[in-house]
């Protein structure tokens, strides 16, 4: 175990000279007494240098894109440009202020305006608000339009979402909270949605469906029109969850079959970092029905320049969040599509498909796989044959995966597949980092057969070792040791 930064602590030394105060008041005068300390502070006191080696080596303990593949499924861990972050940096973006004159904001308009024509094109929709600021809220936002839709049409009775079982897992939640029932749609044989459940389910108190296409099994649902058809029978909604939109771009416009209208994560699908679990932005688009329930202002363009209109604030839906989104993650986004275009942003998606179909054919002798048939940007293996053979399960795989230098799968879900482990290596990934992994998980697939109790010691030599599940869970109160 590494040392602390107060172990590093060595009396009298400095990394830093703090400048001095423009008007030079005791302390004591500015504060109450109350807010005053009664002795000094117990700061580490340690150089520049000792300042960076420690963080760097503890940078070194964690997992991040740039020091491995990240196989999170459904979450596209993909490299992040870092051009990107150096034009973001830029003081033109910096230095604006969500309060400045419209006029003084046009270069930041105009960006906003462009990305929502290219994400409407890739989306095969009619619009495009840029607001929510996670995919979570872009889901939210969305059902919310559903919602409004309904209620412009008088349609009070429409109580009730279809949410398949192969859904993104945050999708009932959502519908949930915007004051609707969700009924569950069952998958068929083939891991798609079963049609005939689907008649069974529908009717004139179904308000929409809300699916995740390519599914979490890393499926493209092939009767995909057949589903809008019946949807669209009883004047309801065909929603799609834009979690797996890294398999589509350039390739499927959703509006073009059959959905009216979807979100986008702009932090998966178009390389902006997923650090800290955020910042994140997602974005909806709509149909040409559903314009008139957009999140307000809607950005809009005339003879004199780019402006916040306000024009459709009756029918909106309202403001989702203050200001306009997380802008530095728009500009990520808007950077990452100019510079690919069209042509690229298709190879990014077909290059997914591929280095996830390949990992999926190199991995099939080793671990059990429900659903045999290509993929799409990603797939579904279990740990079924481990856990019976061996007593193994997913997690303990998963620990002995760090042991080898790889960040896990999502595992456990999609709830319907036990001992899921959900693998998305994306487009960024060489062949040689994908037989590294896929080496890494041949390997342990033996060690589960010939020292199952070393996997199921698992983590080794990670900084911490296996955590106690049931005792952190309720561990809930944080202990601090340095406190005096």
């Amino acid at each position: 175990m590494s040392k602390t930064i107060f172990e590093h602590s060595t009396a009298g030394r400095k990394g830093v000279t703090l400048p001095k105060r423009e008007i030079d008041i005791p302390v004591a005068t500015m504060f109450p007494e109350t807010m005053l300390r009664t002795k000094k502070a117990r700061l580490p006191e340690v150089s520049e240098l000792d300042v960076m080696r420690h963080y760097i080596t503890l940078s070194q303990k964690n997992h991040f894109i740039e020091k491995g593949l990240y196989p999170l499924g459904s979450c596209t861990m993909k490299y992040n440009p870092k051009l990107h972050e150096t034009l973001i940096r830029d003081s033109a973006f910096t230095s604006l202020h969500p309060y400045q004159p419209e006029e003084t904001l046009q270069g930041a308009l105009e960006l906003m305006y462009e990305l929502q024509k290219d994400l409407a094109e890739i989306a095969g929709m009619a619009g495009v608000t840029l607001q929510p600021s996670a995919g979570a809220q872009g889901e939210f936002t969305g059902i919310k339009i559903v919602s409004a839709y309904h209620k412009a049409k008088g349609n009070m009775h429409k109580d009730t979402i279809i949410i398949p079982d192969s859904a993104h897992g945050t999708n009932p939640a959502t519908c949930s909270l915007v004051g609707y029932k969700t009924v569950e749609l069952a998958s068929n044989e083939k891991g798609r949605c079963d049609i005939a459940k689907l008649r069974e389910l529908v009717n004139e108190n179904t308000a929409g469906i809300m699916i995740t296409n390519p599914s979490t099994l890393g499926l493209f649902e092939t009767q995909i029109e057949e589903i809008a058809d019946i949807i669209h029978s009883v004047d309801a909604l065909m929603y799609m969850d834009g979690a797996n939109l890294n398999a589509l771009l350039g390739i499927v416009q959703p509006g073009k079959i059959g959905f009216d209208l979807m979100h986008f994560n702009l932090h998966k699908t178009f390389a902006t970092p997923h650090g800290g679990g955020g910042p994140g932005s997602g974005p909806v688009a709509v149909n040409e029905k559903l314009l008139p329930f957009l999140p307000v202002p809607v950005i809009t363009k005339d003879e004199k320049g780019y402006h916040l209109s306000f024009a459709n604030e009756k029918t909106s839906i309202g403001k989702v969040h203050s200001f306009y989104g997380n802008f530095a993650v728009i500009i990520r986004a808007y950077i990452y599509i100019k510079m690919l275009g069209a042509e690229g942003l298709q190879r990014v998606s077909e290059n997914a498909i591929l280095n996830a179909n390949y990992l999926m054919k190199r991995l099939n002798p080793y671990y059990h796989i429900e659903h045999q048939e290509p993929c799409m940007h990603e797939f579904v293996m279990d740990g079924t044959w481990q856990k019976k053979e061996s007593g193994i399960t997913t997690l303990d795989i998963a620990k002995r995966l760090l042991d080898k230098g790889f960040h896990a799968p999502t595992i456990y879900f999609p709830l319907i597949i036990p001992e899921a482990m959900m693998v998305e290596p994306t487009e960024t990934e060489s062949l040689e980092s994908l037989d590294a992994f896929a080496t890494a998980m041949i390997e342990i697939a033996a060690e589960c057969k010939e020292n199952p109790e070393l996997v199921k010691e698992a983590p080794l030599t990670t900084p911490v070792r296996r955590v106690d599940d049931a005792r952190a869970v309720k561990m809930l109160e944080p202990i601090f040791p340095l406190q005096d």
